[in-house]
């Protein structure tokens, strides 16, 4: 089921109801975010329209970024942000945005292979994930310090070919060793025309040294930053883009991309209301499901009959097709209350479920407590003067607001409280 990334692009233009990739395809690129109104002030930032929590803000920090995906914040304040640049090969970069500028951008590489995930490593350098691999630099001196960490010229062997889910996000553990997301090369394990797997055989392309649809960890070497074999951390999971870790427990959590067109595969399921996304608690060696189970170990269409007791259910249902695109959890205890060590979550769906900046309060073990908080909505409204909106990637910086990329319409916003 592996296939490369031109032939799995082009497939998206057949699936009228895939939604994330094919959304962001038919949009305006790199859109200037001129369509959103501003009144007053935000932090010394044009205040945005958009619904937040009382004596809470929006402020449009910058515009005309190219399809923004992955930020972090530096120690000093300092802003990192990956541009995905559009769905063809090569056109992304990575840009530097200087709180002492006033977030001014400057570019620090070019001509990436699809850049999305960014973190901060142990070592204090910048780890960046592109389509086959991972490099590192340090941000002093991005251009002498550019090293490979997996794929290139790092010695260890590049990523699985990419398919429909090419992205990759990363996240250091406690130890550490580094995370990644292997996305799958599929929907549901259909083949390129729509044919749907065999229920009688496993799916191809999740299992073998090859496998998608899977988090991968690597071993590292410090303080070189060297990558060395890796294992598989967890499988049976379509697409892992949000990962964040509780660092005081050690708990590793992935926001679930499912699985579109279910109505294709039974026609009694409705699209818009299943699968729902997903939020589950990743524990070494275990299977979560895909494609064989979806919701709380419900069967798949295609393999009636399959046995998902065997499998790890969630341990939250999001909304359907909310498309969980990035965590963000307040380790430091940086957010004012009631958010002070909450997990953020981008819900990047163009449907009813996303667009949307969420949080959970999360008790001393790491575990989600409470109902969903929304803390940034608003952008669904068909009246009024903002665009749809669609938030990817989330960070807490040291003074407690929080940046938030938005690659619809270009733009990098700031949520603080007034």
């Amino acid at each position: 089921m592996t296939r490369r990334l031109p032939a799995a692009l082009a497939a998206l233009t057949a699936l009228a109801t895939f939604t994330a990739l094919a959304a962001l395809t038919a949009a305006p690129a790199f859109a200037a975010g001129a369509a959103y109104a501003t009144s007053g002030d935000c932090g010394g930032f044009p205040k945005l329209d958009l619904k937040t929590p009382a004596g809470w803000c929006v402020g449009l920090v910058a515009r005309e970024l190219r399809f923004a995906r992955g930020v972090t914040a530096l120690p000093n304040g300092d802003l990192i942000v990956a541009e995905l640049g559009g769905w063809n090969p090569n056109h992304g970069r990575l840009s530097l945005l200087r709180k002492s500028q006033g977030y001014a951008r400057s570019t620090l590489f070019e001509n990436l292979n699809l850049p999305h995930g960014v973190a901060v490593g142990p070592d204090k350098r910048v780890y960046v994930g592109v389509i086959g691999g991972v490099f590192r630099f340090d941000p002093a001196d991005p251009a002498k310090t550019r090293t490979d960490v997996i794929g290139g010229s790092s010695g260890v062997p590049a990523l699985p070919d990419p398919g429909l889910h090419p992205l990759v996000s990363l996240v250091f553990d406690a130890r550490g060793d580094l995370l990644l997301n292997v996305g799958s090369a599929s929907d549901h394990c259909n083949a390129e025309d729509g044919t749907p797997p065999s229920p009688a055989k496993p799916c191809p392309e999740s299992v073998g040294a090859q496998a998608h649809g899977v988090i991968r960890r690597y071993a590292m070497r410090w303080p070189e930053g060297g990558a060395t074999g890796h294992t598989v951390e967890a499988e049976g999971l379509r697409n892992s883009l949000a990962l964040g870790l509780h660092r005081a427990s050690g708990k590793l959590w992935q926001g679930e991309n499912s699985r579109d067109a279910i109505n294709k595969a039974d026609p009694r399921l409705k699209d818009e209301l299943l699968p729902h996304d997903e939020l589950n608690l990743i524990v070494a060696t275990r299977h979560y499901g895909w494609p064989y189970c979806y919701d709380q170990n419900v069967a798949s269409p295609e393999y009636p009959g399959y046995d998902c007791k065997s499998k790890t259910g969630p341990s939250l249902l999001l909304p359907p097709h909310a498309a969980p695109l990035s965590i963000a959890i307040d380790n430091d205890a940086r957010l004012p209350k009631p958010y002070t060590g909450a997990m953020l979550l981008t819900f990047h769906g163009y449907r009813k479920g996303g667009h949307r900046l969420v949080a959970y309060l999360m008790d001393a073990s790491g575990t989600p407590t409470g109902s969903l908080i929304e803390l940034i909505s608003g952008w669904d409204s068909k009246q009024g003067a903002n665009p749809l909106g669609a938030p990817v990637g989330v960070t807490i910086a040291e003074d407690g607001s929080v940046f938030i990329t938005e690659d619809r319409n270009g733009t990098l916003l700031r949520l603080t409280k007034q």
